[in-house]
């Protein structure tokens, strides 16, 4: 099976009386082309996006592919992120925490109540927990891609 664009979000598809399935999509692999995944229920798909993907991204809750009888949506799995709180008097940090974050070309998200997220590696755990005033800690959660505050996410490496 092909997928070849995204048509709509789940929470806005009608899906009673239909199959719905769900293909995982990484936060690394969001902003790719090209795939090659299997359902959660074990069905081969192939993803093949045009060039829009690479800016938009593949998302929770994307329909990918819909007919009479089956609704296939992305799910974006958990994963270990750092969030990072500035401590009471030190919320000029926030700059030092966004410059290192973004010269490490890690995706940066607002978190809730006044946090930062990045995704979880070990050098940027203790490059975060050595700045003053700033605690990090590691965890596992859904990333919310409405909340990134880079321009564009991607697993990029020099």
């Amino acid at each position: 099976m092909l997928c070849e664009q995204i048509l709509g979000k789940l929470e806005e598809t009608d899906i009673s009386g239909r199959k719905l399935e769900y293909v995982d999509i990484e936060w690394h692999e969001a902003f790719k082309k090209i795939h090659r995944k299997v359902t959660d229920k074990g069905r081969e798909v192939g993803i093949r996006m045009d060039d829009s993907v690479l800016t938009r991204g593949l998302l929770q809750g994307d329909v990918i592919y819909s007919d009479e009888n089956l609704v296939i949506a992305v799910n974006t799995p958990p994963c270990e992120i750092i969030q990072v709180s500035l401590m009471e008097g030190h919320e000029k940090m926030a700059a030092k925490v966004c410059y290192e974050i973004g010269n490490r070309h890690a995706p940066l998200f607002w978190g809730t109540e006044d946090t930062f997220i990045t995704i979880y590696n070990e050098p940027m755990m203790v490059m975060l927990s050595k700045i003053h005033g700033v605690t990090a800690v590691k965890k596992t959660e859904k990333l919310d891609f409405d909340r990134r505050i880079s321009a564009s996410v991607h697993n990029h490496h020099h």
